[in-house]
């Protein structure tokens, strides 16, 4: 097996019986034009805040556009990485099969040609 079939096992099932209900986090595009009706404070310095000015004025920008687009880019990073699969039990019994199987005795003829050749950081 190798890591196309792993990767498949991790795929979420398509079949609604298998599905779980999960909320999708509006994307930034669709979130940016949509109606703000909620509030957040947040207590700053007096150097943090001179420096918030001067880089939404730096880019035409009102601060609130500045401090919310990084923010929601920062928490779409966080976020980015972590999911809930589902699967079933043949699904994970194969999943955990893979893991378990030893690794082939000879390298891909690729990965040898890769660590042969000459490192582009040597001098």
């Amino acid at each position: 097996m190798c890591v196309h079939d792993i990767l498949r096992v991790y795929d979420v099932p398509t079949e609604p019986r298998q599905l779980e209900k999960v909320s999708r986090m509006p994307t930034r595009s669709r979130d940016s034009r949509a109606a703000r009706d909620q509030r957040i404070s947040v207590r700053v310095s007096a150097r943090q805040e001179q420096l918030l000015r001067h880089a939404a004025a730096a880019e035409d920008r009102t601060m609130t556009d500045l401090i919310l687009d990084s923010a929601v880019q920062h928490a779409e990073r966080v976020l980015a990485n972590r999911r809930w699969f589902v699967v079933d039990d043949e699904q994970w019994a194969a999943f955990q099969a893979i893991l378990d199987a030893p690794l082939p005795t000879k390298p891909d003829n690729r990965l040898v040609a890769t660590l042969n050749r000459p490192s582009p950081f040597a001098k």
